[in-house]
């Protein structure tokens, strides 16, 4: 576990130091997306608005599914909704052989991928190889085998001057922006303590829930989500937030080195327990399927491993960051509620 929790915090400080091209998009040449297996609803957010700078066209290539279907569907909603609605053109290729197709033809200039993380870092990989911009969700890697791709990713963006970008949308949150001004303040914040492990001078904790509301209605979650082996555990999906904004926060504008810089001191996992009914309440699915029966206990409970925890060091200051999945809020509404105490919401 302290192993893989070393991998995804050095995976990270890579990927928030991005590599950017030096030269800016043409004004002339607007930014053409194109999205890749649309898993997960961040991919059609992407979209909820229009830009100035980025064609009203996008090439969308995915294999067949429901996956899909809801993409698809998102993008509908946002054209057709009665305030502000969107003018996005989906131009879709379903089928199999859906990335070596995009590769082929490349219709645009920047790949979005939000969804199944099984695949992504070769997604990554192959489609700066291609020499496209990637703009990606997080996680960018999963497990320790795909750090070794993602570091080669990184090296091929710098070289061919292209843009490989992490969507971290949490530094725009304006409470956010507000304390990281405030720690800058030595007269207001003092300075920043080392801590301890056992008493961490940098604590962020972060509270999800399976069943929620996006854009007005229940989200279903796809089944893959609920896997390890395909969307990662929890200390590698949403704790990528809390890392990157401790070390933005406590160490803003600085380059970071992941060989030298941090050090684990623990990390551990936990499960949540989804009952079959649960589960197909956010699926929309009668049964679990297969590649989910090896973590289904007494043929009804589902354990899923998305809860994680974090003890670390950088630079010497001692951080711990957790991420902790209900099914449910408490009061049931799949909305945030004041006994959540934190503002992370996925």
């Amino acid at each position: 576990m302290a192993k893989l929790a070393y991998c995804f915090i050095t995976a990270f400080i890579i990927a928030s130091c991005s590599s950017k091209p030096t030269t800016e998009e043409s004004p002339t040449k607007p930014v053409r997306l194109i999205t890749v297996d649309p898993g997960h609803f961040h991919a059609a957010l992407v979209q909820k608005v229009m830009y100035s700078d980025v064609d009203s066209t996008v090439h969308v290539y995915a294999p067949e599914g429901s996956d899909l279907k809801m993409h698809v569907d998102r993008i509908k909603a946002f054209n057709t909704r009665a305030e502000d609605p969107t003018r996005w053109n989906e131009v879709i290729f379903a089928g199999d052989h859906f990335f070596e197709r995009m590769i082929q033809e490349k219709p645009g200039s920047v790949v979005v991928l939000s969804g199944n993380n099984q695949r992504k870092t070769e997604y990554i990989l192959k489609s700066l190889e291609a020499g496209l911009n990637v703009y990606a969700d997080k996680p960018m890697v999963i497990d320790a085998a795909g750090f070794k791709h993602l570091e080669k990713a990184f090296a091929v963006a710098a070289k061919n001057n292209l843009l490989l970008y992490d969507i971290m949308t949490e530094r725009f949150e304006i409470t956010t922006i507000l304390q990281r001004e405030l720690s800058m303040m030595p007269d207001v914040f003092g300075e920043l303590e080392k801590g301890t492990p056992e008493n961490p001078a940098i604590t962020k904790e972060s509270i999800h829930h399976f069943y929620k509301y996006v854009s007005g209605s229940v989200l279903t979650r796809p089944a893959w989500f609920l896997d390890p082996a395909q969307q990662g555990e929890g200390v590698v999906d949403v704790t990528t937030h809390l890392v990157d904004l401790v070390q933005w926060e406590a160490f803003p504008e600085q380059t970071l080195d992941y060989k030298k810089d941090i050090s684990i001191n623990s990390a551990r996992r936990w499960t949540t327990d989804i009952p079959l009914s649960k589960f197909k309440t956010i699926t929309k699915l009668d049964a679990f399927p297969e590649y989910l029966k090896k973590d289904v206990v007494s043929d009804s409970v589902l354990k899923v491993s998305s809860n994680g925890e974090i003890n670390y060091q950088l630079r010497g200051v001692n951080a711990k960051v957790s991420v902790i999945w209900y099914y449910e809020s408490k009061d049931g509404s799949g909305r945030y509620s004041s006994f959540d105490n934190e503002r992370y919401q996925s």
